[in-house]
């Protein structure tokens, strides 16, 4: 199938299944999505075993194969998706809670990726290595599906910038330790023959230079960017194009972080960031804001939507055995562990300096869906021994964490809130 068959394709289905959720489920849009996607999937392999020679589940394998789901959310709707979010966080408020978000995306990271990869593989007796990996593949949160289902919550604004900012954060360092962990456990290029000590050290001076490039050239190429945007936003008047000039920012900028191996998330989050604030504070006229901003919410509403299908839809990629299908159950278990503990350190090392909304513990550990990031970073991975376990493991708490976490964290949030010995 061509690239515009495929576009379509997945266009109608998203929009076909919003209608049948819209009608019969009633349960938010992108979840909706997911249930009646995944629904269908399994429908369609279920008949095919059911008659053999049917071939309608073979033949939907076939077509779910030929998109390249890594590709397609890592080097297109991804940076879309973070510029959208990053766009709507206000600067003022987000440096309010700068501490708390830096300390989650990054030792919240840091300790997450730990916790689940020791965890995994002393359960598995999966190489520490790439337990690791697989920590750094459910780490990141979905911060796109986490706000819409806390919308309802009605949370103190503190705690929704803490939700936003951390999200918008850790897919991008998660994604850096992801590729530093990757370029550790699959070594090649010049220094492909080193060994002993001496190769160690060289290994992990690689490691740390690639994190420090990727994380701090990508800040700085989003800032460097946005500002730029906003100069020349600054001079026109044209609601049209300036809509597509941050359109433009969006997408030639992630493409240009890319090329220059620098973070592109987090090159994405800056610009939006710059473009929110600086942007649309000093470089729009009034009818300017209220056109970017009703563009980007509908973008960001149209590629969530086609994100949680592709989702749905990739249960045809993951092979589940029973052999595997355990050790993912058990992923759930230890993944929410990781997450309680990144959440806790942070808010308890913080605590004493500043106040924290009520059931900020509870809410940031349940509200920490995982998404498509995690799902395409484990496709991405070079094919070893270990990563049909990965596959399988990741989906299944995606799948978990965007149906039960995603639907039961609002009603979470309402009640805990009102609790006054929580943090």
């Amino acid at each position: 199938m061509t690239l515009l068959q495929i576009t379509s394709l997945l266009i109608v289905l998203a929009a076909a299944f919003g209608a049948v959720n819209y009608f019969f489920l009633r349960l938010p849009q992108s979840i909706g999505i997911l249930v009646v996607a995944l629904g269908a999937s399994l429908a369609a392999m279920a008949l095919d075993s059911l008659v053999p020679g049917l071939g309608i589940g073979e033949t939907l394998r076939t077509v779910v194969r030929g998109i390249d789901f890594s590709d397609a959310l890592l080097e297109g709707m991804l940076g879309l998706l973070l510029f959208a979010g990053a766009l709507h966080v206000k600067l003022e408020d987000l440096r309010a809670q700068a501490w708390a978000v830096l300390l989650m995306a990054t030792m919240g990271v840091g300790i997450s990726v730990a916790v689940v990869g020791i965890g995994f593989s002393w359960l598995t007796g999966m190489p520490i290595l790439m337990a690791l990996i697989f920590g750094a593949i459910v780490s990141p949160t979905d911060p796109v599906a986490v706000l819409g289902v806390l919308r309802e919550a009605d949370l103190r604004k503190s705690l929704e910038t803490n939700i936003a900012g951390e999200s918008l954060f850790n897919d991008g360092v998660a994604y850096v330790v992801f590729l530093v962990l990757v370029g550790l456990a699959f070594p090649g290029g010049a220094g492909h023959g080193a060994h002993g000590a001496e190769g160690e050290q060289s290994a992990a001076m690689g490691a740390l230079v690639l994190f420090v490039r990727e994380a701090f050239g990508g800040a700085v190429l989003g800032g460097v960017l946005g500002w730029l945007t906003f100069r020349v936003m600054k001079r026109i008047d044209d609601y049209a194009l300036e809509v597509l000039i941050t359109l433009a920012l969006a997408f030639g900028g992630y493409e240009l972080a890319v090329w220059l191996q620098v973070s592109a998330p987090i090159m994405a989050v800056v610009a939006g960031l710059m473009i929110g604030h600086v942007g649309m504070k000093y470089g729009m006229s009034e009818i300017t804001r209220d056109y970017v901003d009703a563009f980007w919410k509908m973008i960001d509403e149209i590629l969530n939507a086609v994100l949680f299908l592709l989702i749905g839809i990739e249960v045809f990629a993951v092979g589940f055995g029973m052999d595997v299908l355990g050790a993912a159950v058990v992923g759930i278990a230890l993944a929410l562990f990781a997450r309680l503990v990144a959440v806790t350190v942070p808010v308890l090392m913080l605590r004493p300096f500043r106040d924290f909304a009520r059931g900020t513990i509870p809410i940031m550990t349940w509200g920490g869906l995982k998404g498509g990031i995690s799902v395409a970073l484990a496709l991405s991975l070079p094919d070893s021994e270990w990563k049909p376990l990965i596959l399988t493991a990741t989906y299944v708490i995606v799948v978990f964490s965007i149906i039960v976490q995603g639907l039961t964290v609002a009603p979470l949030a309402r009640r805990v809130g009102r609790t006054p010995d929580l943090l």
